[in-house]
């Protein structure tokens, strides 16, 4: 992706040339590791998404919640007719995306600069991946609201967009980036939140089109994160230049 870069940084600076290309080849090595995991993790979602939605006898991406798929119950709740016979699917797609993404952030924490914004990134990563987590085990039913148990559903669906969304804003600060990168994690961020107020508000549309909106900016996020880091680009270790990592195929061939 020209213009998209994400710069991994190690404190250590001192040390020998082939010590230095060993490192170079390791960071490569693990940023595209976690780079494929942030481009699988959100198909993964969709996917899942939509083959839940399919089953979904009169389900509605513009009325129905996304939550509304994962519920294992039959049963009106709140207006909305309730039957995803592959609620499991759905429930996969959220924990599915949220450990992809945790272990793409696990494998990034070394390399990051040691600044507020990688700190403040990596708490709203682990926070967004715990929201989905929370959302797949406890389920938007009406035996859960009964229950009190609904409360919980609605603190990991809080913790998942608005975390992702704060995520994307701040990429920026906690993972050197190229400029285009960091305008667009904050602008997609912004729209997150900007979505998120208007499905409080039940503004003019119907809420499940703003939950969308609310959501999807954060995965076009990781979407974009994972494929800069997928296709190599990152700063050469302890300086601010942009340059590509991979090994270098004509001096390996000249050995």
């Amino acid at each position: 992706m020209r213009g998209v870069s994400i710069e991994l940084r190690e404190p250590m600076t001192k040390m020998k040339a082939s010590d230095r290309r060993a490192v170079d080849i390791s960071y490569y090595q693990s940023a595209r590791g976690a780079g494929l995991l942030w481009v699988v993790g959100p198909l993964w979602y969709l996917a899942a998404e939509a083959l839940s939605a399919s089953a979904f006898r009169g389900y509605s991406y513009a009325t129905n919640y996304i939550s509304d798929l994962g519920v294992p119950d039959v049963a009106t709740f709140q207006g909305r007719d309730l039957n995803s016979p592959l609620n499991a699917v759905m429930n996969a797609g959220f924990i599915g995306q949220a450990l992809l993404f945790l272990i793409g952030l696990a494998m990034l924490v070394p390399r990051l600069p040691r600044t507020w914004g990688a700190s403040a990134f990596v708490t709203f990563g682990v926070l967004h991946a715990a929201g989905f987590v929370l959302v797949a085990l406890v389920s938007g039913s009406e035996a859960n609201a009964v229950t009190g148990l609904g409360i919980w559903h609605g603190v990991g669906a809080v913790a998942a967009i608005a975390c992702g969304n704060l995520m994307a804003i701040v990429s920026g600060w906690g993972m050197p980036t190229s400029r285009r990168l960091r305008w667009a994690g904050a602008l997609l961020g912004a729209l997150g939140f900007l979505s998120g107020v208007l499905l409080l508000s039940h503004f003019i549309l119907p809420d499940g089109i703003w939950e969308r909106g609310a959501v999807y900016t954060f995965m076009l996020w990781e979407l974009l994160a994972g494929s800069a880091l997928l296709a190599g680009k990152h700063s050469q270790i302890g300086s601010g230049s942009h340059v590509n990592t991979a090994p270098d195929k004509s001096s390996t061939a000249r050995s």
